[in-house]
């Protein structure tokens, strides 16, 4: 267990050395944020209380979604894009013969990275939106402590799908298209353009039952105090169930890919 405490830690410095890059996605955080709640002001103007959210809570849904952008790393990226360059190059071949689980290591150091980038690209772009807007901060010191484990159960969910992605790449000769596909795909289901609460209809229920709305979706809706009592344990029951359910899928996959190693390059 300490090793993959050890390999979080070298995650999240890893990370905080990019101290321009992380000022930069700052920036761009908190100029999309703006660009994003002033669309959204424009919409509940005209359609006031759509999907159940309140002006106030839409602008929050709309900050909280850029301070989890890159912690959940709802574009891609992260561990997925290294991952897939090890596995076309050989490289892979290395982590196998490593004394440790290989989800499990990347997992660990996926974590380190989730909470430097909360850190250094979360708060600061939140705080500017409730310098500017009226947002529904939670008041109850108990919301922030089950967001936050909220937030945890999202990004494991996240990992386990890219990983999956990832592991395509013992298949094909290129999984970069596949995983654009699962990036945006992330971003129409996780709630990323628009709370899934607005999707109307089957299509709103399909949104909220898929695995994406585990990583921004349920978060935002317990920041927001939507989930309370037996819905804040079901928002855990569908976070875990979820996340439970793909790295078991992780495993068989990775099971079939290293029972056949067959790599580019050797």
């Amino acid at each position: 267990m300490r090793l993959y405490v050890a390999v979080a830690v070298s995650g999240f410095k890893r990370y905080a050395t990019y101290r321009v890059a992380t000022v930069a996605g700052v920036f761009t955080n908190t100029v999309f944020g703006f660009i994003l709640a002033y669309t959204y002001t424009a919409l509940w103007d005209e359609r006031p209380h759509l999907g159940g959210y309140d002006l106030s809570q839409a602008l929050t849904f709309v900050w909280l979604g850029q301070a989890l952008l890159a912690a959940a790393a709802l574009m891609g990226g992260g561990f997925q894009d290294e991952l897939q360059e090890r596995i076309r190059s050989g490289d892979i071949a290395v982590d196998l013969y490593r004394p440790v689980d290989l989800q499990l290591w990347w997992l660990a150091g996926e974590l380190g990275r989730a909470l430097f980038q909360l850190l250094g690209r979360g708060i600061a772009p939140m705080a500017c939106g409730a310098l500017v807007f009226d947002l529904d901060l939670p008041d109850a010191p108990l919301t922030w402590l089950w967001f936050l484990l909220s937030v945890t159960l999202g990004v494991c969910v996240g990992f386990a799908v890219r990983y999956l992605v990832a592991l395509a790449a013992f298949w094909l000769l290129d999984a970069s298209g596949l995983a654009m596909m699962s990036g945006l795909l992330c971003l129409f289901f996780s709630g990323m353009i628009l709370p899934l609460n607005v999707f109307p209809g089957q299509l709103g229920e399909t949104a909220r039952a898929l695995p994406w709305a585990a990583i921004l979706q349920v978060p935002a809706d317990v920041f927001l105090e939507e989930r309370r009592g037996p819905g804040l344990l079901a928002a855990f029951a569908f976070q875990t169930g979820w996340a439970v359910a793909l790295f078991a899928a992780g495993r068989v996959l990775q099971s079939a890919a290293t029972r056949k190693v067959v790599v580019q390059g050797g």
